[in-house]
């Protein structure tokens, strides 16, 4: 078929009813659209098949998975050009396609299916979670769902995350700091705005490879119990726990949070955890946390927050990601969540938005796959490796663009006495009240 580019460009912009805001690179070598912009390549006109039977980003990441389509070019900004079209006006995309009533519409979508060809889409990369069933978020669930995203292998995120092995958002003092170095200060900040002291109890819930219970037990003499879901996380935090002499003060459980009954502690740390725990759950993740905390005991909840919708019923959770990277994943507002907090028995005393910082983390843990591209295929997939490689990169434009943030929330259970604790200026950490 000679020049596909130019008639999937025409095709596309009667569809989206916008100019296509990148260039088109077709699998016979024709090109079409805007020039002096990164180029969608479009490898196999399989895509068009996936992207009929499923418009929108779900059709257009599985393509991306199975290597269909490609971008040449920056790919932070052939995502952030298409953001307009994929995120913002997703659910409009739809409709227009299926739009049977506009005849202008059923006819650019019969040339794509002309193009495309009529047969049935293939099957979904095997890195796809296959269809679930049950409530959410019951144990057994949440045990599955974690170790579809965690245990990938640690050699695996290692390329990504680098020596430090910590897998949320790192505190950078200045944007030229080596990752390791923010990741340090980032677990720091932490340490001081709970406070910890020599002797403390430490829970950390959802303690990925242990580096905040190796951080707290070295640098402020705490005990400190780490609990994950994955057997490969634990496994690592055990043997660099070893290898720093601190078997005696670090005990890493194989555990839901929901299970742990061995309080108080006078500190918790959830850094990147609550995420997981999704909205049917969070009320008792919260009162569950209150529970095991000593009076005046602290909680540090580090999470990622989405901006809220007007009508929170049409809140959808985003498809790509909810098949590929974080099963039954859920994002809340930041509102939602400091009440939530209030209503177990917390009080809300400090939150930190660092947006800006993830967006530099992200972009650094992709610099990191795409400079070890050939061992991160070997040791996963090459779906996997693009998966990773799409999802950071999108979640980088996201954090850029304000379209979700990240909070570090201080909250206290504060005795009858109401004596918190805390310094009079909440931002001197290191005070104890």
């Amino acid at each position: 078929m000679a020049d596909a580019a130019l008639r999937l460009t025409t095709l596309a912009e009667e569809l989206l009813g916008d100019p296509l805001p990148v260039r088109i690179r077709a699998w016979d070598g024709s090109e079409s659209g805007p020039p002096g912009t990164p180029v969608l390549v479009i490898r196999h006109r399989r895509a068009l098949r996936r992207l009929l039977w499923r418009p929108g980003e779900l059709g257009l990441a599985r393509a991306w998975v199975a290597g269909e389509i490609d971008v040449d070019g920056d790919l932070y900004t052939a995502l952030d050009l298409l953001a307009g079209v994929l995120w913002e006006r997703g659910g409009e995309t739809k409709d227009r396609v299926h739009a049977v009533r506009d005849p202008r519409l059923r006819a650019a979508a019969r040339g794509l299916l002309k193009i495309g060809g009529t047969l049935p889409p293939p099957p979904p990369p095997a890195e796809e979670v296959r269809r679930r069933v049950g409530p959410l978020h019951t144990k057994r669930r949440d045990k599955q769902a974690i170790s579809h995203h965690y245990d990938v292998g640690n050699d695996f995120y290692a390329l990504m995350l680098g020596p430090s092995m910590v897998y949320s958002c790192a505190y950078w003092e200045h944007e030229d700091s080596r990752l390791e170095d923010a990741q340090r200060d980032k677990l720091d900040l932490i340490c001081r705005k709970l406070a910890l002291k020599e002797g403390d109890r430490l829970l950390d819930v959802g303690c990925g490879w242990g580096a905040m219970a190796i951080h707290a037990a070295r640098e402020y003499g705490v005990q400190a119990i780490g609990v994950t879901l994955s057997h490969e996380q634990a496994a690592f935090a055990r043997k660099r726990i070893a290898e720093e002499g601190l078997t005696d003060r670090i005990e890493i459980r194989v555990q839901d949070y929901r299970d742990v009954r061995d309080g108080p502690y006078d500190a918790i740390s959830s850094i990147g955890m609550a995420e997981h725990v999704g909205e049917v759950r969070y009320h008792e993740y919260a009162e569950q946390l209150f529970s095991l905390l000593k009076p005046g005991g602290r909680l540090l909840n580090h999470q990622i927050a989405r901006r809220p919708e007007r009508d929170e019923s049409t809140y959808q959770v985003d498809e790509f990601i909810d098949r590929y990277v974080f099963p039954d994943g859920e994002l809340a507002p930041l509102g939602r969540t400091v009440g939530t907090l209030e209503e177990a028995g917390f009080e809300v005393r400090d939150v930190e938005s660092i947006r800006e910082h993830y967006a530099l983390t992200l972009r650094h843990w992709v610099a990191g796959l795409e400079a070890n591209w050939r061992k991160a295929v070997r040791l996963s997939t090459p779906g996997r490796a693009r998966v990773w490689r799409l999802y950071m990169a999108a979640c980088a434009i996201s954090f850029e663009r304000n379209r979700i943030g990240v909070n570090q929330i201080l909250a206290v259970r504060t005795p009858e006495s109401g004596n918190s604790r805390l310094p009079l200026r909440t931002r001197e950490w290191n005070g104890t009240g």
